[in-house]
């Protein structure tokens, strides 16, 4: 073997050697699954807010985003480690029943009521109880979510509250998320209810704009919980701990702060308050 071959063939070593450390370290790097809302995923805080707890901690996760109702029924089927979602009403029931270890508070946002810039329904203003009445009173275009999600459940919380068994002949649930949710609703001229994340993520507004905020109704709280590993057994419980501990951690809880959109902050944390 001439001097050249044998470093040729150190060099190929040495590649398939790395190549195959590399390989080990990956399949040995800690991850887990999170189940969380669409609204978390759609509006980019985990691209801003993940790459910072995986510098952090060295933890992948994969997302799964659903709304939180599929995201609740994810957990209990043990096919997540961690869920992050905002229907706290929900939530605290999934602990009752032993499906959650314990449920921390995150962050808030708040939701918001958008619609047509003519606003033919005369929504405008503070009052969702009211803008509501008025959409089901002229038959005006409202696309619902329809899924479960927190967002769904706020909405059919403000229909309860307005009164309102019959929400109009316009009324429509499209069984999705919120993103789909306001393309339909900005290609047909139409009201939905939406988090303020995800809206002041969307690009594809039209003619549609904020019409009803500052409601305190329209408070929208988000929670983090681990799944009980006691009701599955394949649950990587440890390690979901470690996100739990970090994203209500200072450290967590300035990253969720630190994420902007035009200047705008999306995201409030709140998990001490």
């Amino acid at each position: 073997m001439t001097r050249r071959t044998h470093l040729v063939s150190l060099a190929g070593l040495l590649a398939v050697a790395l190549t195959f450390g590399s390989s080990v370290a990956q399949a040995q790097a800690p991850s887990i699954v999170m189940a969380s809302t669409t609204s978390t995923e759609q509006s980019g805080l985990f691209s801003h807010l993940l790459p910072a707890f995986k510098q952090a901690t060295g933890i992948d996760i994969k997302v799964v985003a659903l709304g939180t109702g599929q995201a609740l029924d994810t957990g209990r089927r043990g096919d997540a480690d961690v869920l992050f979602v905002h229907d706290q009403v929900a939530e605290e029931k999934f602990v009752s029943e032993g499906f959650g270890v314990k449920r921390l508070p995150v962050m808030y946002n708040d939701f918001v009521l958008v619609g047509p810039a003519n606003d033919p329904a005369k929504t405008r203003g503070k009052d969702i109880v009211s803008a509501l009445q008025k959409v089901a009173n002229t038959q005006a275009g409202f696309v619902s979510r329809g899924d479960k999600s927190g967002t769904h459940a706020a909405e059919l919380r403000f229909w309860k509250q307005a009164g309102l068994d019959n929400k109009g002949a316009g009324y429509k649930e499209c069984g999705c998320g919120m993103g789909p949710a306001l393309n339909i609703a900005s290609s047909t001229g139409a009201y939905a209810l939406t988090d303020r994340g995800t809206w002041l993520n969307f690009k594809n507004r039209q003619d549609l704009q904020v019409l009803v905020e500052g409601d305190n109704r329209l408070f929208n709280q988000y929670g983090v919980m681990v799944v009980n590993p006691a009701k599955h057994a394949h649950v990587k419980a440890d390690v979901a701990q470690k996100f739990v501990d970090w994203v209500v951690s200072p450290a967590g809880q300035a990253s969720i702060n630190g994420y902007k959109i035009g200047g705008e902050q999306l995201f409030f944390a709140n998990a001490n308050k």
